[in-house]
């Protein structure tokens, strides 16, 4: 494994939104090569699976610009630069599915951020199973659907679920309940 450093030359761009900033630069590899480089830096995310009564819970589609319709995803977001990952989550809940603070007890599925696409982005995905307490009611507007949570229903959820940072926490959720 090759773990040398590759210098910056110079910034040829730096542009900040609220959303991401864009930064273009010229690096120098390990060959000597120069490289004109374009990364992305975003605030990490967090995507939730909430479970209640041993169903997956799904929040009504919500549109997304990157694919030009609504998907059916996990509930999840942005973390925000004044918080952690874990305190992120009732918010997300509360905002997807109108959840209160105390409905759900909460376990993360990684300590350490997954990196979403390293060569281009410093963000981060953490993953978190929320079980909502079986007496409390999700209003009806706020729920997709339901999907078993056995090797059943996953199978059934795959088919509909085209986010792949949604697909990777329910396969680290599904390694995980097998002790894998």
């Amino acid at each position: 494994m090759n773990s040398c450093h590759w210098p910056v030359l110079d910034r040829i761009l730096t542009l900040e939104t609220q959303w991401l900033t864009l930064i273009g630069e010229h690096l120098q590899d390990d060959r000597g090569t120069v490289l004109e480089y374009w990364r992305v830096e975003k605030a990490d995310s967090v995507v939730i699976l909430p479970i209640q009564r041993g169903h997956l819970v799904l929040p009504v589609p919500t549109y997304r610009p990157g694919v030009g319709k609504p998907t059916l995803d996990f509930p999840g977001g942005r973390c925000p630069a004044n918080q952690l990952p874990k305190q992120a989550v009732a918010g997300i809940l509360k905002r997807e599915l109108a959840l209160p603070e105390t409905a759900a007890s909460v376990a993360p599925l990684n300590q350490e951020g997954w990196a979403i696409n390293s060569a281009f982005s410093n963000q981060r995905l953490y993953g978190f199973v929320a079980e909502i307490q079986p007496n409390v009611e999700i209003p009806a507007a706020r729920v997709a659907g339901t999907y078993r949570a056995d090797l059943e229903g996953l199978h059934a959820l795959l088919k509909v679920l085209h986010c792949l940072q949604c697909r990777l926490v329910l396969r680290e959720w599904q390694v995980q309940q097998k002790g894998e």
